[in-house]
Protein backbone atom coordinates (compact mmCIF):
# COMPACT_ATOMS: atom_id res chain seq x y z
CA UNK A 1 0.00 0.00 0.00
CA UNK A 2 1.52 3.30 -1.09
CA UNK A 3 0.83 6.86 -0.03
CA UNK A 4 -0.07 7.94 -3.56
CA UNK A 5 -2.71 5.19 -3.71
CA UNK A 6 -4.32 6.64 -0.56
CA UNK A 7 -4.17 10.16 -2.02
CA UNK A 8 -5.71 9.02 -5.34
CA UNK A 9 -8.43 7.07 -3.52
CA UNK A 10 -9.41 10.00 -1.28
CA UNK A 11 -9.57 12.43 -4.20
CA UNK A 12 -11.70 10.04 -6.26
CA UNK A 13 -13.97 9.30 -3.29
CA UNK A 14 -14.45 13.02 -2.58
CA UNK A 15 -15.32 13.92 -6.18
CA UNK A 16 -17.08 10.66 -7.12
CA UNK A 17 -15.65 11.10 -10.59
CA UNK A 18 -12.37 9.73 -11.98
CA UNK A 19 -11.95 12.47 -14.60
CA UNK A 20 -12.42 15.26 -12.05
CA UNK A 21 -10.00 13.55 -9.67
CA UNK A 22 -7.51 13.27 -12.52
CA UNK A 23 -7.80 16.99 -13.30
CA UNK A 24 -7.47 17.97 -9.65
CA UNK A 25 -4.35 15.84 -9.14
CA UNK A 26 -2.85 16.61 -12.57
CA UNK A 27 -2.41 12.88 -13.11
CA UNK A 28 -3.63 10.76 -16.02
CA UNK A 29 -6.98 9.10 -15.35
CA UNK A 30 -5.57 5.71 -16.32
CA UNK A 31 -2.86 6.08 -13.64
CA UNK A 32 -5.45 6.83 -10.95
CA UNK A 33 -7.62 3.90 -12.02
CA UNK A 34 -4.60 1.59 -12.05
CA UNK A 35 -3.45 2.58 -8.54
CA UNK A 36 -6.96 2.26 -7.09
CA UNK A 37 -7.28 -1.20 -8.68
CA UNK A 38 -3.99 -2.24 -7.07
CA UNK A 39 -5.29 -0.91 -3.75
CA UNK A 40 -8.52 -2.92 -4.13
CA UNK A 41 -6.52 -6.05 -4.98
CA UNK A 42 -4.39 -5.60 -1.86
CA UNK A 43 -7.41 -5.02 0.38
CA UNK A 44 -9.42 -7.80 -1.28
CA UNK A 45 -12.58 -5.69 -1.65
CA UNK A 46 -14.12 -3.31 -4.15
CA UNK A 47 -13.97 0.29 -2.95
CA UNK A 48 -16.15 1.78 -5.71
CA UNK A 49 -19.10 0.85 -7.87
CA UNK A 50 -19.24 2.42 -11.33
CA UNK A 51 -22.37 4.21 -12.55
CA UNK A 52 -21.72 5.58 -16.01
CA UNK A 53 -19.04 8.24 -15.71
CA UNK A 54 -19.61 8.56 -11.98
CA UNK A 55 -18.39 6.34 -9.16
CA UNK A 56 -19.79 5.66 -5.70
CA UNK A 57 -18.18 4.24 -2.61
CA UNK A 58 -19.14 0.76 -1.54
CA UNK A 59 -19.79 0.06 2.15
CA UNK A 60 -16.18 -1.12 2.46
CA UNK A 61 -15.06 2.01 0.59
CA UNK A 62 -16.85 4.29 3.07
CA UNK A 63 -15.24 2.43 5.97
CA UNK A 64 -11.79 2.67 4.39
CA UNK A 65 -12.26 6.37 3.57
CA UNK A 66 -12.79 7.35 7.22
CA UNK A 67 -9.53 5.72 8.26
CA UNK A 68 -7.64 6.79 5.14
CA UNK A 69 -8.49 10.47 5.72
CA UNK A 70 -7.43 10.20 9.34
CA UNK A 71 -4.19 8.45 8.38
CA UNK A 72 -3.35 10.99 5.69
CA UNK A 73 -4.07 13.84 8.10
CA UNK A 74 -1.73 12.27 10.66
CA UNK A 75 0.98 11.90 8.01
CA UNK A 76 0.65 15.55 6.96
CA UNK A 77 0.71 16.60 10.62
CA UNK A 78 3.85 14.54 11.16
CA UNK A 79 5.54 16.28 8.24
CA UNK A 80 4.59 19.67 9.70
CA UNK A 81 5.87 18.71 13.15
CA UNK A 82 9.23 17.61 11.74
CA UNK A 83 9.58 20.98 10.01
CA UNK A 84 8.84 22.69 13.31
CA UNK A 85 11.44 20.63 15.15
CA UNK A 86 13.99 21.72 12.57
CA UNK A 87 12.84 25.34 12.89
CA UNK A 88 10.91 26.05 16.14
CA UNK A 89 10.09 29.62 15.05
CA UNK A 90 7.89 28.40 12.21
CA UNK A 91 4.75 26.34 12.08
CA UNK A 92 1.00 26.41 12.57
CA UNK A 93 -0.67 26.38 15.99
CA UNK A 94 -4.28 25.17 15.94
CA UNK A 95 -5.88 26.93 18.88
CA UNK A 96 -9.32 26.28 20.34
CA UNK A 97 -11.54 28.79 22.17
CA UNK A 98 -14.54 27.56 24.15
CA UNK A 99 -17.97 28.97 23.27
CA UNK A 100 -19.19 31.78 25.55
CA UNK A 101 -15.61 32.49 26.61
CA UNK A 102 -14.98 36.18 26.06
CA UNK A 103 -11.18 36.36 26.25
CA UNK A 104 -10.78 40.07 25.63
CA UNK A 105 -7.03 39.73 26.17
CA UNK A 106 -6.64 37.09 23.44
CA UNK A 107 -6.09 39.57 20.57
CA UNK A 108 -3.35 41.18 22.67
CA UNK A 109 -1.78 37.77 23.35
CA UNK A 110 -1.76 36.86 19.66
CA UNK A 111 -0.44 40.29 18.65
CA UNK A 112 2.40 40.27 21.18
CA UNK A 113 3.33 36.68 20.37
CA UNK A 114 3.34 37.38 16.62
CA UNK A 115 5.67 40.34 17.12
CA UNK A 116 8.20 38.04 18.81
CA UNK A 117 7.60 34.97 16.59
CA UNK A 118 6.39 36.23 13.19
CA UNK A 119 6.98 32.85 11.53
CA UNK A 120 4.39 31.04 13.65
CA UNK A 121 0.78 31.24 12.44
CA UNK A 122 -2.57 30.37 14.05
CA UNK A 123 -5.71 28.55 13.03
CA UNK A 124 -8.60 29.22 15.44
CA UNK A 125 -11.49 26.88 16.30
CA UNK A 126 -14.48 27.53 18.58
CA UNK A 127 -16.79 25.15 20.40
CA UNK A 128 -17.89 23.77 23.75
CA UNK A 129 -15.24 22.36 26.10
CA UNK A 130 -16.25 18.71 25.37
CA UNK A 131 -16.01 19.46 21.64
CA UNK A 132 -12.56 21.03 22.04
CA UNK A 133 -11.39 18.01 24.05
CA UNK A 134 -12.65 15.81 21.23
CA UNK A 135 -10.62 17.87 18.72
CA UNK A 136 -7.53 17.48 20.91
CA UNK A 137 -8.10 13.71 21.08
CA UNK A 138 -8.35 13.63 17.27
CA UNK A 139 -5.20 15.71 16.91
CA UNK A 140 -7.19 18.44 15.11
CA UNK A 141 -6.11 21.15 17.56
CA UNK A 142 -3.10 21.48 19.83
CA UNK A 143 -4.17 23.84 22.64
CA UNK A 144 -7.41 25.44 23.78
CA UNK A 145 -8.61 28.28 26.01
CA UNK A 146 -11.33 26.63 28.11
CA UNK A 147 -13.90 27.56 30.72
CA UNK A 148 -14.68 25.82 32.95
CA UNK A 149 -11.28 24.17 33.18
CA UNK A 150 -11.65 20.37 33.37
CA UNK A 151 -10.30 19.19 36.72
CA UNK A 152 -9.63 15.59 35.73
CA UNK A 153 -9.70 14.18 32.21
CA UNK A 154 -7.61 11.36 30.81
CA UNK A 155 -7.10 13.07 27.44
CA UNK A 156 -6.00 16.56 28.52
CA UNK A 157 -3.81 18.35 31.04
CA UNK A 158 -5.22 21.59 32.43
CA UNK A 159 -3.84 24.74 33.98
CA UNK A 160 -5.86 27.67 35.32
CA UNK A 161 -4.87 31.11 34.03
CA UNK A 162 -7.29 33.12 36.18
CA UNK A 163 -10.62 32.99 38.01
CA UNK A 164 -13.33 35.59 37.47
CA UNK A 165 -16.51 36.61 39.29
CA UNK A 166 -19.97 36.43 37.78
CA UNK A 167 -21.80 39.78 37.90
CA UNK A 168 -25.34 40.92 37.24
CA UNK A 169 -26.22 43.10 34.23
CA UNK A 170 -29.31 45.30 34.68
CA UNK A 171 -30.75 48.06 32.55
CA UNK A 172 -30.39 51.50 34.13
CA UNK A 173 -34.17 51.77 33.77
CA UNK A 174 -34.56 48.82 36.15
CA UNK A 175 -35.56 49.63 39.74
CA UNK A 176 -32.64 47.64 41.17
CA UNK A 177 -29.93 49.18 38.96
CA UNK A 178 -28.75 51.49 41.74
CA UNK A 179 -27.88 48.64 44.11
CA UNK A 180 -24.18 48.11 44.85
CA UNK A 181 -24.82 44.39 45.37
CA UNK A 182 -27.80 42.08 45.40
CA UNK A 183 -28.67 38.53 46.39
CA UNK A 184 -29.82 36.17 43.65
CA UNK A 185 -32.79 35.13 45.80
CA UNK A 186 -34.14 38.71 45.49
CA UNK A 187 -34.42 38.21 41.74
CA UNK A 188 -36.69 35.17 41.63
CA UNK A 189 -39.52 37.11 39.96
CA UNK A 190 -37.29 38.68 37.29
CA UNK A 191 -37.06 37.85 33.59
CA UNK A 192 -33.68 36.28 32.82
CA UNK A 193 -31.60 36.38 29.66
CA UNK A 194 -29.12 33.54 29.68
CA UNK A 195 -26.94 31.27 27.58
CA UNK A 196 -28.31 28.36 25.60
CA UNK A 197 -28.44 24.87 27.05
CA UNK A 198 -25.28 22.74 27.24
CA UNK A 199 -23.07 25.80 27.66
CA UNK A 200 -21.16 25.91 30.94
CA UNK A 201 -22.43 29.38 31.87
CA UNK A 202 -26.02 28.15 31.57
CA UNK A 203 -25.29 25.28 33.97
CA UNK A 204 -23.54 27.65 36.39
CA UNK A 205 -26.58 29.96 36.34
CA UNK A 206 -29.09 27.13 36.91
CA UNK A 207 -27.04 25.72 39.79
CA UNK A 208 -26.99 29.18 41.40
CA UNK A 209 -30.77 29.51 41.05
CA UNK A 210 -31.15 26.08 42.62
CA UNK A 211 -29.05 27.26 45.60
CA UNK A 212 -31.31 30.32 45.82
CA UNK A 213 -34.36 27.99 45.86
CA UNK A 214 -36.19 29.17 42.73
CA UNK A 215 -36.72 28.22 39.10
CA UNK A 216 -35.79 31.16 36.83
CA UNK A 217 -38.12 32.67 34.24
CA UNK A 218 -35.88 32.47 31.16
CA UNK A 219 -37.10 34.70 28.32
CA UNK A 220 -34.11 34.37 25.98
CA UNK A 221 -31.28 31.87 25.43
CA UNK A 222 -28.25 32.71 23.30
CA UNK A 223 -24.49 32.44 23.03
CA UNK A 224 -23.48 35.87 21.76
CA UNK A 225 -22.36 38.21 24.54
CA UNK A 226 -23.22 41.42 22.67
CA UNK A 227 -26.76 40.22 21.88
CA UNK A 228 -27.37 39.47 25.55
CA UNK A 229 -26.01 42.90 26.55
CA UNK A 230 -28.24 44.63 24.00
CA UNK A 231 -31.34 42.84 25.28
CA UNK A 232 -30.46 43.86 28.85
CA UNK A 233 -29.99 47.46 27.66
CA UNK A 234 -33.52 47.42 26.25
CA UNK A 235 -34.81 46.25 29.67
CA UNK A 236 -36.04 42.99 28.15
CA UNK A 237 -34.53 41.11 31.09
CA UNK A 238 -31.47 40.79 33.34
CA UNK A 239 -28.42 38.56 32.92
CA UNK A 240 -25.49 37.02 34.77
CA UNK A 241 -22.19 37.36 32.95
CA UNK A 242 -18.45 36.92 33.68
CA UNK A 243 -16.93 40.18 34.91
CA UNK A 244 -14.35 40.38 32.10
CA UNK A 245 -17.04 39.94 29.45
CA UNK A 246 -19.24 42.52 31.20
CA UNK A 247 -16.44 45.09 31.23
CA UNK A 248 -15.92 44.85 27.48
CA UNK A 249 -18.18 46.74 25.04
CA UNK A 250 -20.87 47.41 27.65
CA UNK A 251 -23.83 49.54 26.43
CA UNK A 252 -24.24 52.90 28.19
CA UNK A 253 -27.69 51.92 29.43
CA UNK A 254 -26.48 48.87 31.38
CA UNK A 255 -25.38 48.77 35.04
CA UNK A 256 -23.08 46.14 36.52
CA UNK A 257 -24.19 44.98 39.98
CA UNK A 258 -22.18 42.64 42.23
CA UNK A 259 -23.84 39.39 43.29
CA UNK A 260 -23.65 39.10 47.08
CA UNK A 261 -24.97 35.53 47.44
CA UNK A 262 -24.21 33.03 46.20
CA UNK A 263 -20.67 34.01 45.18
CA UNK A 264 -20.24 32.70 41.64
CA UNK A 265 -16.89 32.29 39.91
CA UNK A 266 -15.58 30.44 36.92
CA UNK A 267 -12.09 29.30 36.02
CA UNK A 268 -10.43 30.13 32.72
CA UNK A 269 -7.41 28.18 31.59
CA UNK A 270 -5.56 26.21 28.95
CA UNK A 271 -5.97 22.54 28.09
CA UNK A 272 -3.22 20.55 26.39
CA UNK A 273 -3.02 16.92 25.21
CA UNK A 274 -1.91 14.53 27.94
CA UNK A 275 -0.75 11.73 25.65
CA UNK A 276 1.73 13.60 23.47
CA UNK A 277 4.38 16.27 23.77
CA UNK A 278 3.76 19.68 22.27
CA UNK A 279 5.70 20.60 19.16
CA UNK A 280 8.37 23.28 19.70
CA UNK A 281 6.20 26.13 18.37
CA UNK A 282 3.28 24.99 20.57
CA UNK A 283 5.56 24.74 23.60
CA UNK A 284 6.88 28.26 22.96
CA UNK A 285 3.30 29.61 22.79
CA UNK A 286 2.24 27.64 25.87
CA UNK A 287 5.06 29.18 27.93
CA UNK A 288 4.22 32.62 26.50
CA UNK A 289 0.57 32.29 27.63
CA UNK A 290 1.56 31.23 31.16
CA UNK A 291 4.00 34.15 31.50
CA UNK A 292 1.55 36.66 29.96
CA UNK A 293 -1.29 35.90 32.39
CA UNK A 294 1.07 35.57 35.33
CA UNK A 295 2.29 39.13 34.70
CA UNK A 296 -1.23 40.41 33.97
CA UNK A 297 -2.78 39.19 37.22
CA UNK A 298 0.30 39.71 39.38
CA UNK A 299 0.55 43.42 38.59
CA UNK A 300 -3.13 44.07 37.88
CA UNK A 301 -5.09 44.15 34.63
Amino acid sequence: MELRQIQYFIEAATREHMTQASEALHVAQSAISRQISLLEDELGVALFTRKGRNIQLTHAGKLFLRHAERGLSEFETAQQKIKEYLNPDSGLIRLGISTSLSVHTLPVVLRDFHQTHPGINFQLHQGTVPYLIHLIEQGSIDLAFASPVPKQHESVRSSILYTEQMVLLISKQHKKSGNASISLSQLKHERFITFRSKLSLRELFLDACKQAAFTPNIVFEGEDMDTIKSLVASNFGIALMPENAAAYNLPDNVSVVQLSTPKLTRSVGIIRPSDRDLAPSEHIFSLFIDEFYDRLYRFGQ
